[in-house]
């Protein structure tokens, strides 16, 4: 029956890996879900308290890393912080149109975020009353800093999934 726990866990967190695209916590579902069967499950130790704190150390640091990656990118090319709440916003509703507007799985989630959280950061920039060639280049910052920080991010999402992958089915 642990197997069978274990593979559900797996497929799941899976899924939690695929809403990191769309900027939307899903290493977090990954850590509270693992966390959940790890309580669930304590007596057949399914999971150790090591491997419970090491994906949450994880799971920080890729939140971290997300989150200076865009604000880095719009900061970097003159945007106020209006810009990064706007680039966050654009993110989260950009990877959601990108999703159906580009059928091509997790590519079109990508690119609907990255372009999503560079118009973000543009309309904010312009309705703070920055001037159009700041806010163009705070927007073009801000979508790029996205795309390098939702990268970041999958990949630090990757090593969490991996590491409870490993630790479902060999304790």
């Amino acid at each position: 029956m642990v197997y069978l726990w274990a593979t559900l866990l797996v497929i799941w967190n899976l899924a939690g890996l695929l809403l990191v695209l769309i900027g939307l916590p899903g290493v977090w579902i990954m850590v509270v879900t693992t966390s959940l069967v790890a309580w669930w499950q304590w007596d057949e130790g399914m999971f150790s308290v090591w491997t419970l704190a090491a994906i949450l150390a994880l799971a920080v640091l890729g939140e971290v890393v997300e989150f200076l990656g865009g604000a880095a990118g719009s900061r970097r090319a003159g945007g106020s912080p209006w810009g990064v709440a706007g680039g966050v916003v654009g993110c989260v509703v950009g990877g959601i149109v990108g999703t159906f507007a580009i059928p091509i799985p997790l590519i079109g989630t990508l690119i609907g975020a990255c372009v999503g959280g560079g118009l973000g950061t543009w309309l904010a920039e312009m309705a703070a009353g920055q001037k159009m060639d700041v806010a163009v280049r705070s927007g073009l910052g801000g979508g790029v800093g996205r795309l390098v920080g939702t990268l970041a991010k999958l990949a630090v999402g990757v090593v969490v999934w991996a590491i409870i992958a490993v630790a479902a089915y060999w304790p």
